[in-house]
């Protein structure tokens, strides 16, 4: 749509030297007997609403984050494929009075006016109210008789700072009674040249209001613990002096001492400079990533505030085994902390974006987990706008932004994640979409490759293979980079057959086969069946994709038991467990992921982890404490020691198999599952030498039960079976 479509005369305002600030926005309008009342606003980069004083909604951080508009020179020498920005739509008859009325909006910062090179534009705001009261129809809109101030958020990092200076002003600007008689008429901005779309996934809302305890008293300030790795940030009481200046800092991790640790500060910090007054206060335009903070000053907190996209937790998962219930709980919280403004990010402190490879790696097991079809929806789409229109380049991060990454665990997600969408949630339409982007994604490979391995991405760019291994990669960037490509042909050749594009499958058969004959011929050893000695998960990569011999798969099975945990990154982990899971080796899968080496999550566990590190203990050691990308194989505790898994060819879980795998050290085991069709549960008991099942399964759901190669149709309610190990 475009913007007269959704905010009719409404115009785009800010003041006349926005850049690098925080502005309040306020209009009039006069109503009698309001029968129902719509407003539609948005404030750049994020907003807060009010009218007469109320907070329209309990939302943060919108709109949503996009591809707002075209970015002069930016990606460098490409051209991204989309444009939109969300507009949020709320029904605020209830916040209207007879008489005058007051729409006040706080707004600036976000991804829109951040960065040097990267940011869209300055801050700028739009609204518009309509409806019916006694009178009839009405219509009011943003216009030039409106009221401009500048905010009293005087310094600003979106990524780990922000500065309020109570003393400047303006701090009950929001109120109906405010007198803004000294501010200035609002001045035009320019309008977005694109997409306008009604927000279409959860917006950040505060999830949970968490206590502290003290750590640490010091001179002048106190170190405090909320218990776990979050993203929001503590609420505090300001008690100081005109003038006086209180710091909240955020880590990570502490020191044996009790101070914050500082390689796992990451620059996060809020400052507020008191006016004497007694305030509660709280970030207004960013979040903080934390288990622990200071307080320097004369202020308290009064809570932790959690704050991260308001998606469901539709599933769970129970086990006698800690490690086990860990990683699970571990996992959740990870990814939740990771959602915010519509994206799922790599982490919610250093970076803040919606990588790729991250994103995709560990959307199946969102999708396990958590009720996350709109909020995919949207990410989707960012995908394909992110895409250059010249060379069919996918980027690192979507919406774009300068990042590092690769052409195959990156780039592919624009097939992958569709996919997983589309196994999920049965809706063939995102296939569809998606499809043309994913072509010319094929063709970007073919071109940036020799002798049919993939060698390079766009110049001057990184060029990875697999992440995050423990010690240096050694799988070469080819190897890996053609393996995706090889497995999103093949998830192209299933897409297609779905979507009734079957002419295209010979062509991708065809790059399949060449493809494959060309890791054989760089990377396969014929003298003992490995590809690249077995190391990070090399044979696992390979006969993911129909490679090897009879000797490879037993070359992996002996490296693995012998090694007792993981040598792999973020891709191999993930790749490895599957490969156990799916060729009934499933007590080694579940060794490794319970196994507590020094590259493990046990021992993540055991140095108190409370969200997945971006590397493995003892890796490197002042990287971001909060990444979700190594928690994709808590998928497999639902879809093998579950077992809750769609039949095959069965979309949207229309039909499903459960069948759990029993292994040692897991005695018990209670989960479930939300399908459309209502919620699946399974547990299991093991005594013995046999294991007692109870399976409720809801109405109009088809489901069997396969369980020491027997097959049982299972009914609606509860099913219960005694079954020989």
């Amino acid at each position: 749509m475009k913007q007269h479509e959704i905010f009719a005369q409404a115009k785009w305002l800010s003041n006349e030297a926005p850049e690098g600030k925080f502005l309040f926005l306020r209009g009039r309008f006069s109503l009698e007997g309001v029968k129902k009342a719509t407003l539609r606003v948005l404030g750049l980069g994020f907003f807060h609403c009010f009218i007469n004083g109320e907070r329209v909604s309990d939302d943060f951080f919108l709109p949503l984050s996009t591809d707002f508009e075209e970015r002069k020179d930016y990606p460098v020498g490409e051209t991204v494929s989309g444009h939109c920005v969300y507009v949020p739509e709320y029904d605020v008859t209830r916040l209207l009075r007879n008489g005058e009325n007051v729409i006040a909006i706080h707004f600036g910062g976000g991804w829109y006016t951040y960065g040097e090179n990267s940011r869209f534009g300055d801050a700028k705001a739009i609204w518009r109210i309509f409806g019916e009261d006694e009178n009839g129809a009405f219509d009011f809109v943003s216009s030039e008789n409106d009221r401009i101030g500048e905010s009293y958020v005087a310094d600003y990092q979106f990524t780990w700072t922000e500065t309020q200076n109570l003393l400047l002003g303006n701090v009950g600007a929001f109120a109906k009674e405010y007198d803004d008689s000294s501010w200035k008429n609002a001045a035009l901005a320019n309008p977005l040249e694109t997409d306008y779309l009604f927000s279409n996934c959860p917006p950040d809302r505060v999830r949970e209001a968490l206590g502290f305890t003290v750590v640490k008293k010091g001179d002048g300030y106190t170190v405090f613990d909320c218990g776990k790795n979050i993203s929001g940030y503590p609420v505090i009481k300001l008690r100081g002096e005109a003038g006086e200046r209180v710091e909240v800092v955020h880590a990570e991790e502490i020191n044996p001492d009790g101070e914050l640790n500082p390689e796992f500060i990451h620059g996060q910090r809020e400052i507020f400079v008191c006016d004497g007054e007694c305030r509660t206060v709280r970030p207004l335009f960013t979040w903080y990533a934390f288990r622990y903070f200071a307080v320097y000053g004369n202020a308290e907190p009064e809570c932790v505030e959690v704050i991260y996209s308001d998606v469901p937790i539709t599933s769970g998962f129970r086990s006698d085994n800690e490690i086990l219930n860990w990683i699970h709980d571990t996992y959740v919280n990870t990814q939740l902390t990771n959602m915010h403004a519509g994206i799922p990010s790599d982490c919610p402190h250093l970076e803040r974006r919606g990588y790729t490879g991250d994103g995709q790696l560990a959307c199946h097991a969102a999708m396990n987990i958590l009720g996350a079809e709109s909020f995919y929806r949207k990410w989707i789409k960012d995908i394909r706008d992110c895409q250059d229109v010249h060379s069919g380049h996918i980027q690192y991060t979507a919406p774009y932004l300068h990042s590092g990454g690769g052409p195959g665990g990156w780039g592919c997600a624009i097939v992958e994640v569709p996919y997983r969408f589309y196994m999920h949630y049965g809706d063939a339409s995102v296939l569809e979409d998606c499809y043309p982007h994913m072509l010319r994604y094929f063709d970007y490979l073919e071109s940036h490759s020799v002798s049919d391995l993939v060698v390079s991405d766009k110049e001057g760019e990184w060029c990875l293979g697999d992440w995050c291994t423990p010690r240096s990669i050694v799988l070469p960037a080819p190897f890996v980079n053609n393996y995706f490509y090889v497995k999103s042909l093949e998830k192209c050749i299933e897409i297609a057959e779905i979507i009734g594009r079957n002419e295209d499958i010979p062509m991708f058969a065809e790059r399949i086969e060449r493809r494959k004959n060309a890791i054989m011929a760089a990377y396969f050893n014929k003298w003992d069946g490995n590809f690249l000695g077995g190391q990070q998960g090399a044979n696992a990569f390979a006969l993911d994709i129909g490679l090897g011999d009879e000797r490879t798969y037993e070359n992996l099975v002996e490296y693995y038991k012998e090694l007792g945990g993981y040598d792999t990154g973020i891709f191999g982990t993930d790749i490895v467990t599957r490969i156990l899971f799916e060729n009934g080796d499933a007590q080694l899968a579940a060794d490794l992921i319970l196994s507590e080496t020094v590259h493990s999550f046990g021992e993540m566990k055991r140095l108190g982890a409370t969200t997945f590190w971006e590397y493995w203990p003892e890796s490197l050691r002042d990287r971001s404490h909060n990444h979700p990308m190594f928690g994709a194989v808590t998928a497999y505790l639902y879809d093998y020691l579950l077992g809750i898994r769609a039949k095959h060819g069965c979309a949207g879980y229309s039909e499903i198999v459960i069948s759990p795998v029993i292994v040692d050290g897991i005695d018990r085991i209670d989960g479930f599952r939300t399908l459309k069709s209502g919620k699946v549960s399974v547990s299991y008991r093991k005594d013995g030498s046999s294991s007692s099942f109870e399976i409720v399964i809801p109405e109009n759901q088809k489901a069997e039960f396969v369980f020491g190669g027997v097959s049982r149709k299972l009914v609606a309610g509860r099913n219960a079976f005694e079954c020989n190990i």
